[in-house]
């Protein structure tokens, strides 16, 4: 059976490359960190794996806006081929392999054109900007999965807890138009909810004030996935803040963090594509 393998990109202010990487190799997925010049330089080269990676961090410190300048770089720096790596990833795409961006990840993805990308034509429709709050977020927060949302991804989560990080987590969309295309592909992904599922705006349970309480974006087809809250983050019940009651409360819990459910979903699903 071939071996599913996971590229992390790192470098330029990435700071979560080492628990992404360590969340596919849970997953039974190989993994490997790779700094961005070495793609830039084709030293590596991304159509050797399966699943391109895009972790949180402050990238150049954040200091055009959050993952404007990577998104850049990606869109128009030419490599040795003559190509941008933009135009690589597309290719990537087109031979059906998958995305995950997460936190500072997310924000390239909307930043290149990449999510929701509802017209096909790769043009940035959103973007991530300062929370509502006009703070950074460190805590946790309850997720409720879109029923609708058929990214293999997310298969069989419902309500999940996960862990938020950010600054510039507040998803605007750029107009009604793609609001609606948004809501008719099902492509908000994720939502913020409380503890029994409920999707809301309030703060503190809604962090950032983000439209459509959206918490995370798919494309059309389901390859491309970005969150703001960190699963990887959650790949073990130690993980979470109040692991010592749910373990009285139930002494034979599962001691998986729930996070590590979407790797093993995507993971799971790219084995069986393979075989």
């Amino acid at each position: 059976m071939k071996k599913v393998k996971a590229l992390v990109i790192s470098g330029y202010g990435i700071n979560c490359e080492e628990e992404l990487a360590a969340a596919y190799k849970l997953a039974g997925a190989e993994s490997r960190i790779v700094h961005l010049n070495d793609i830039f330089l084709e030293k590596e080269y991304i159509h050797e794996y399966d699943i391109l990676n895009f972790p949180g961090g402050f990238s150049f410190g954040d200091d055009l806006g959050s993952g404007k300048v990577l998104a850049n770089k990606m869109k128009y720096k030419k490599m040795g081929s003559g190509k941008t790596l933009l135009e690589e990833i597309k290719v990537f795409l087109s031979q059906g392999k998958f995305i995950l961006g997460i936190c500072n990840g997310f924000q390239f993805l909307v930043k290149m054109g990449l999510l929701p990308n509802t017209k096909s034509n790769f043009d940035q429709e959103v973007t991530l900007t300062r929370n509502n709050s006009a703070k950074y977020e460190d805590r946790w927060v309850y997720l409720k999965k879109n029923p609708k949302c058929t990214t293999p991804f997310l298969t069989d989560i419902d309500i999940m807890p996960c862990p938020v990080r950010h600054g510039e987590g507040k998803l605007i969309i750029k107009d009604e138009l793609i609001n609606a295309e948004i809501l008719k592909q099902n492509l908000s992904a994720f939502s913020y909810c409380d503890a029994d599922g409920n999707i809301t705006s309030e703060y503190p349970i809604n962090p950032n004030g983000a439209d459509l309480d959206c918490a995370a974006l798919t494309n059309s087809t389901g390859q491309v996935l970005g969150m703001m809250p960190h699963p990887e983050a959650f790949l073990s019940l130690y993980n979470h803040p109040n692991w010592g009651q749910m373990k009285r409360q139930n002494p034979n819990i599962n001691e998986d963090g729930d996070g590590l459910k979407i790797f093993r979903n995507i993971v799971n699903h790219l084995r069986d594509s393979h075989s």
